[in-house]
């Protein structure tokens, strides 16, 4: 039995799971443009690890969306995964947040999936019909022309929070597909993300683990 406590906070979204063997058990979350994670990310792990009538010292490892995301949710995400890591001696597990969201998607084309960022810019990464990465993940700024050398050569999918600054930027194509119900990144798709890592030991230095911001934070004056 390898069980795994996920926890996601990249987004507005406060996601925690716990995976038994890369099958989802169980998840706890709350989308709230208030950014409840300091208030429910804890109460939630709590809860789902009594609801489930599991104890921390069954958990194997412990797996955190690293981003690209908020600064602030990731944060919080990533430090509450170091303490229960740290207190149980257990491994920590990064999972991409853009490979997040298109982890249940089977689609016969590129898959884009993105993050909305600050102004015309969105974090996004491309992936083809078997999930390999052919374009690394990037904080980009959209113009009518983006993601048209790809469309040129097959249907693409765009999903994500960053979808529709797309819809409203790019002159798109009939190649171009989205999926306005896939938004958010969630603990509940990283059953299988986290489990695989697992299984090769594919783990982050607890002391050392950073979240994936892809470009500098700024504070406003």
């Amino acid at each position: 039995m390898s069980l795994i406590l996920n926890i996601e906070t990249s987004s507005t979204n406060c996601s925690v799971s716990l995976s038994n063997n890369g099958k989802l058990v169980d998840c706890f979350e709350k989308d709230s443009t208030n950014y409840s994670h300091s208030q429910k990310l804890h109460s939630f792990i709590n809860e789902i690890m009594k609801k489930n009538k599991i104890l921390f010292n069954d958990l194997k490892a412990v797996g955190v969306g690293i981003g690209p995301g908020s600064y602030t949710g990731l944060r919080i995400g990533l430090s509450a995964a170091k303490g229960i890591c740290y207190a149980l001696n257990i491994p920590l597990i990064s999972t991409s947040s853009l490979e997040n969201l298109i982890a249940n998607i089977d689609f016969n084309g590129f898959l884009i999936p993105t993050i909305d960022a600050r102004r015309d810019e969105v974090y996004s990464c491309i992936y083809d019909k078997n999930k390999k990465i052919i374009r690394p993940e990037i904080p980009e700024i959209i113009n009518s022309k983006s993601f048209l050398n790809y469309s040129s050569k097959s249907k693409i999918l765009i999903v994500g929070s960053g979808q529709f600054k797309c819809k409203k930027i790019i002159d798109f194509d009939s190649n171009f597909n989205w999926d306005n119900n896939i938004q958010k990144p969630s603990a509940k798709n990283m059953n299988l993300l986290s489990f695989k890592k697992f299984k090769i030991a594919d783990f982050e230095d607890t002391a050392y683990c950073e979240p994936k911001y892809l470009k500098e934070f700024k504070t406003s004056n």
